[in-house]
């Protein structure tokens, strides 16, 4: 098996990366990225190991060297996007260049291609906001709030094109917020953020009231079970995958009762911001075993990955 991963050197990707090498029937990971995000720590991963995988410094707005790289692959993930940082919105044709069009480049290049798979990696900003008591379901209403929720249900379009193609599988995963570390981990994500202020500035920035709702899963399973996915019968759809809900506030607090003295500054305390709360009883853990989490001890660990205090 030939596998391509746009967007493979960054934070997902990263770890993606290091669960394939050690899959026997994988002979080959094309780890194809722009560089745009600056990911290059992926690069000094010397604990990925393998003598299977091939950098390809490449956009997938790059047609030409898409069809190219897809020559005798198999199976494509597409972690390829432009993601906003918590509480901001850029320019949207920023998001809409990547997310949509570079999507839809790709989306016609595995067309013309013999890939066999496409796993594309989107995101829970799609559906907006959860309304109070109720739970996010792959069935609920698209309806994002911001210019990257936009832009990335633009380009699932295109993927749920491909998915009368009977002769490719198609899966879209939604994925819950990513937390944990790794070598290119990325520090605007909520908890990794809280992870870095909490362990050397002493002090954490909460937006909002604290109170707001959001999901989550660790870079380490959420890359565990989407590498499962070529090797198990899985059904073409939408996916949504996470692990917990949790009150940002609540979070905060897991922090404070490993760091006693940690202090907390409430930035526009007054604002209620929306929730987003997914039903963790997701449709991919009828074919993927969920596993457990001790949220505490995982927080421990990141932490404990910290060159010093």
């Amino acid at each position: 098996m030939r596998v391509l991963i746009t967007g493979g050197a960054g934070y997902l990707g990263t770890e993606l990366v290091k669960k394939l090498v050690k899959i026997p029937k994988v002979k080959e990971i094309i780890v194809y990225d722009n560089l745009n995000k600056g990911a290059y720590n992926f690069f000094l991963c010397t604990c990925i190991g393998g003598d299977n995988i091939r950098f390809v410094h490449g956009d997938i707005l790059d047609t030409r060297k898409l069809k190219k790289e897809l020559k005798d692959v198999d199976v494509v993930f597409n972690l390829a996007a432009k993601i906003t940082p918590p509480y901001a919105d850029a320019d949207p044709h920023l998001y809409e260049q990547t997310n949509h069009w570079g999507t839809a480049e790709l989306s016609y290049a595995i067309e013309e291609s013999d890939v066999k798979m496409l796993i594309h990696v989107s995101t829970l900003s799609v559906y907006g906001a959860s309304s109070k008591g109720k739970l996010i379901t792959e069935n609920t209403k698209l309806n994002p709030r911001t210019n990257y929720g936009i832009s990335k249900m633009r380009g699932e379009g295109f993927i749920e094109r491909l998915m009368k193609n009977e002769k490719l599988q198609t899966y879209i995963i939604r994925l819950g917020n990513v937390y944990g570390f790794n070598q290119t981990m990325r520090f605007d994500a909520v908890i990794n953020q809280f992870a870095f202020e909490a362990n050397f500035l002493k002090k954490i920035s909460i937006h909002g009231d604290g109170q707001q709702i959001r999901s989550f899963i660790s870079v380490d399973k959420a890359a565990q079970y989407i590498t499962q996915i070529p090797f198990l019968n899985i059904p073409i759809g939408i996916y949504n995958m996470v692990d917990f809900n949790m009150e940002i506030m609540e979070i905060a607090l897991n922090f404070k009762d490993l760091i006693p003295e940690l202090e907390m500054q409430f930035i526009n305390q007054h604002l209620q911001l929306r929730n987003i709360a997914v039903d963790e009883d997701c449709k991919i853990y009828k074919y993927i075993p969920k596993q457990k989490t001790n949220f505490k001890e995982d927080l421990f660990q990141m932490m404990s990955q910290f060159a010093f205090q």
